[in-house]
């Protein structure tokens, strides 16, 4: 009996394939439990609809990450921080302070998650940072530190 899967199954297979199972497997334990459903021509055509809108998601999703990373990485971003006159930073510059600085910059949204810092930052001076945009888009911006001194 063919099915859709609903949800990802060990073994069988992930969301959205279609597979060949048997058919008591298929009636007494995928569909009861909302793991699977029948794959009729009319749920068949349904997926294929779906997957083409998701697909054109996807492409719109990666277009406007593009776009997002080119001007990120237009120049250098100059942060001001509080430091000490040997160039130390009180507290350290984490993935969440680089994005809540980036996006007052920018205007839009830069989430935490995009900023991959491997360690906090406690100096000033030139860094490069690596960004992992939504819909696999990934590259490195710069980031200028400059401190002022309080003591």
């Amino acid at each position: 009996m063919k099915v859709i899967l609903l949800q990802d199954v060990p073994k069988i297979g992930r969301s959205g394939e279609v597979k060949d199972v048997k058919d008591g497997y298929a009636r007494n334990y995928l569909i009861p439990r909302g793991l699977a459903k029948a794959a009729t021509e009319s749920e068949l055509k349904r997926l294929k609809q779906e997957k083409v809108v998701r697909k054109h998601k996807e492409e719109v999703l990666h277009q406007r990450s593009m776009e997002l990373l080119k001007e990120l990485q237009k120049g250098v971003h100059k942060i001001s921080v509080k430091a000490g006159a040997s160039g130390k930073l009180f507290g350290s510059l984490t993935s969440s302070s680089v994005a809540e600085m980036l996006s007052k910059e920018l205007g839009k949204e830069i989430d935490k998650k995009w900023i991959s810092i491997d360690k906090p930052i406690k100096e000033v001076g030139l860094y490069d940072i690596e960004v992992k945009l939504p819909g696999g888009v990934k590259g490195v911006i710069k980031i200028e530190l400059s401190g002022s001194e309080k003591i």
